[in-house]
């Protein structure tokens, strides 16, 4: 398993992860997350993460004994996650949540490859509410397995006037990370669902000619 994972910047995940305050690791649907998860869960991470809630019922239960058998602690997105998450945080526990789409109504409009995209606040959130430092991580194949490449930690304002501000400056740069990942290797992104929002007439001819 081991020899199968390479790293970039595991320096940072391993000195954030010692300060004891739990960590944040958003991540788009890209490469073999399944992979790096069980890798992290080996190296002594056992990490908590959220799961969409399937149909059937078999095949969500199928779904979460799988990546339960490698370590992970996986969260029904149907039931109340937050102050769980919160408190696995408090614990000091890893907390790694896909972020390219959102499944609530409470999604952040961001700029995404030059378009509006909904992610999810909850990465944001949970950094505000707890404490817990973020990074994002790029997944993507190598010859020999998977490579993670870890950001630096995104920071918090000092002084937080408005909590839904900063909430969407967050996730803003959650989207510029993800951007930057994909550009490096399109190949990997696999999201198969609808991210970008649609366009009015109005905007589409607002927007300056390329």
């Amino acid at each position: 398993m081991r020899t199968t994972v390479s790293v970039h910047n595991r320096a940072v995940f391993d000195d954030l992860m010692g300060q004891g305050k739990g960590l944040i690791v958003a991540l788009p649907h890209a490469g073999n997350w399944d992979h790096a998860g069980a890798f992290f869960c080996a190296e002594g991470f056992p990490l908590v993460t959220v799961a969409e809630h399937l149909k059937p019922e078999r095949l969500f239960r199928k779904f979460l004994a799988y990546r339960e058998a490698m370590g992970m602690e996986v969260l029904d997105l149907d039931g109340k996650v937050i102050s769980h998450l919160e408190q696995r945080l408090r614990e000091g526990r890893l907390i790694a949540l896909v972020s390219d789409r959102d499944l609530s109504a409470t999604g952040v409009i961001v700029d995404f490859f030059q378009k509006k995209a909904k992610f999810p606040p909850g990465p944001a959130r949970l950094a505000i509410t707890t404490g817990a430092p973020l990074i994002t991580a790029y997944v993507s194949y190598t010859k020999e397995g998977i490579h993670v490449d870890f950001s630096e930690p995104i920071s918090l304002s000092p002084r937080i006037e408005s909590i839904e501000n900063e909430v969407e400056r967050i996730t803003q740069e959650i989207a510029k990370n993800f951007e930057r990942g994909i550009r490096s290797r399109p190949e990997d992104w696999h999201m198969l669902q609808r991210v970008f929002i649609e366009e009015s007439a109005a905007e589409r001819s607002e927007r300056p000619l390329p």
